[in-house]
């Protein structure tokens, strides 16, 4: 095939990405300011507006007439504004970001981490992570989705997931305190915990884990002869010099490694398909049309930078569950190009946004 083809193959699927968003957007905005099936607070809401979102908003480019997000709406309660009339009948989960100072950010879920990890796993290579393998699953739960998110993928692929939690917001203390040697010891305990289940338990193939743990595990043992195959691996540290010694020298070259950018608001974007030529830097496509990302200037944040520019994150979230347009992350990156199989900007080199005063601690994971 010509590079020209291959090029207008890419144009058309971008266009096709685009016009797939307009219609996702147009269907999530209605049903969000819907009285029948909307949320509370988008309805109490919609009166300080001054447009009619179900008429107004016809494309995602609509969505710059609402004002900016602020997380300090999803900060306290009462939780349930934000569960739409529709489900207000049906379990709800409530998940939680942040928290490691102040009233954490707190997102309600019925079934989005169901989807969202469904969604994911039909990304993941059958040989690397296998139907019926069993999982385990090493990292924060407690008020996060990740835990259930991962036992879902999990049992989704037919497996078990074999969960041992490790608590962020106390390593976090630790930190702050200077506590090193405990943290230390606690993340020793974490470890410890792993490591029995993984030699207790052949049928454990994959694993799911965040940067620092899995450095520590490797440095115990060989994951690839214990068995494993796929590593799918999430964190603040997922830089491109960790993500080659991941590869190279962690999993000697032996399991698949899958990185990954999510959170609780976003859900779950999936990695740009491994290139030597991206100089192992980690890009991310987010999982369009349930939520989109940009990089935008951080002083002007209605600009889009240009390619391969740094700025910071902003995320809209477009799920019958949970809307919530123009958000400012707290992550900074690189705006990377569409590829083939995720034909819509990317986020790459991600890290906690520099602009902030007080800088997050770094290292938790």
């Amino acid at each position: 095939m010509s590079e020209s083809n291959t090029a207008g193959n890419l144009t058309d699927k971008v266009q096709s990405a685009k016009e797939r968003l307009d219609a996702h957007t147009r269907e999530t905005v209605a049903w969000h300011f819907d009285p029948a099936t909307g949320c509370p607070f988008w309805l109490e809401y919609a009166k300080t507006l001054d447009f009619d979102p179900r008429k107004d908003v016809q494309s995602y480019a609509d969505l710059n007439k609402f004002p900016w997000f602020e997380d300090e709406w999803l900060r306290g309660g009462p939780v349930r504004r934000w569960v739409p009339k529709a489900f207000a009948d049906k379990p709800v989960y409530v998940f939680e970001t942040g928290g490691s100072t102040g009233i954490p950010k707190s997102r309600i879920n019925i079934n989005d981490f169901r989807t969202d990890y469904e969604n994911f796993s039909d990304t993941l290579s059958d040989a690397a992570f296998p139907r019926g393998a069993d999982w385990l699953m090493l990292g924060p739960s407690g008020p996060r989705r990740l835990r259930l998110a991962i036992e879902h993928l999990c049992q989704h692929r037919g497996g078990i997931s074999f969960c041992v939690d490790m608590d962020p917001r106390w390593v976090v203390k630790l930190i702050k305190s200077g506590r090193v040697r405990e943290m230390h010891e606690y993340k020793d305990h974490v470890v410890n915990q792993g490591l029995t289940l993984l030699k207790a338990h052949e049928g454990i193939q994959c694993v799911f884990t965040t940067p620092k743990l899995l450095e520590a595990l490797c440095e115990r043992v060989s994951l690839a002869k214990l068995g494993i195959k796929g590593v799918f691996c999430g964190g603040t540290q997922l830089t491109a010099q960790f993500h080659r010694f991941a590869r190279e020298e962690l999993l000697e070259g032996k399991v698949e490694f899958v990185p990954t950018y999510g959170n609780t608001l976003m859900g779950l974007a999936c990695h740009k398909p491994f290139d030597p030529a991206d100089n192992y830097s980690v890009i991310y496509h987010a999982p369009l049309p349930r939520a989109v990302t940009h990089v935008v200037d951080p002083d002007e944040p209605d600009r889009i930078v240009e390619y391969g520019e740094l700025g910071r994150v902003r995320l809209t979230t477009l799920t019958k569950e949970f809307f919530m347009p123009r958000f400012l992350e707290r992550d900074e990156g690189v705006r990377t190009p569409p590829c083939a199989k995720y034909p819509w900007d990317g986020v790459g080199d991600v890290r906690p946004f520099s602009g902030f005063a007080t800088p997050i601690i770094e290292g938790v994971y």
